[in-house]
């Protein structure tokens, strides 16, 4: 029996246990927050907005936007040389390569990207607006999660003052 179970069906286990880690792992599409993040990621990036989880945009968008710091959607988010390198580097492995993020969105923007507006298309403009939320990018203002990469409709909070109806979470 021991000769069986070190030769047969150890190995066998020992694979089942790989693919169902590596399964978890990519079970929610590459939108979780790395557990490797570095502590400047939410230091820089974290400190103006949500910290989006690389596997929300594709390796090319990242690219172009730390090469952009100098103008990063309006504002000057400069970095040191060797930030910018150490987040280029975390951002480039784990930028998004399953099938909703290959496309680059339009000026690499997460809110403008094909996948977030099918998710959002029933969110009235005025919601964006609203005191509680500012703008589509404020993930967090209404996902709970937003800062773990998740956002299942289970864990949306709508701020204070914001109602959308039963319709857009999916009831009637």
């Amino acid at each position: 029996m021991n000769t069986f179970l070190n030769h047969t069906l150890r190995p066998t286990l020992t694979g089942l246990l790989c693919l169902t880690v590596l399964g978890a792992a990519h079970a929610d599409g590459g939108r979780a927050m790395p557990r490797d993040m570095p502590k400047a990621y939410t230091a820089e990036c974290a400190a103006c907005h949500t910290a989006y989880a690389p596997g929300l945009l594709p390796a090319r968008s990242w690219q172009r936007i730390m090469s952009g710091l100098d103008k990063h959607y309006g504002t000057d988010a400069s970095l040191d040389e060797a930030t910018v390198r150490q987040l280029s580097t975390w951002l480039q492995a784990n930028a998004g390569t399953y099938k909703r993020v290959t496309e680059e969105p339009p000026q690499d923007r997460l809110t403008r990207s094909a996948w977030f507006e099918r998710k959002h298309r029933e969110v009235p403009a005025a919601v964006w607006k609203h005191a509680s939320i500012k703008s589509a990018a404020n993930c967090g203002a209404c996902h709970t999660g937003a800062d773990r990469g998740d956002f299942d409709e289970d864990n949306i909070r709508m701020p204070a003052g914001v109602s959308l109806g039963r319709r857009w979470f999916g009831h009637d």
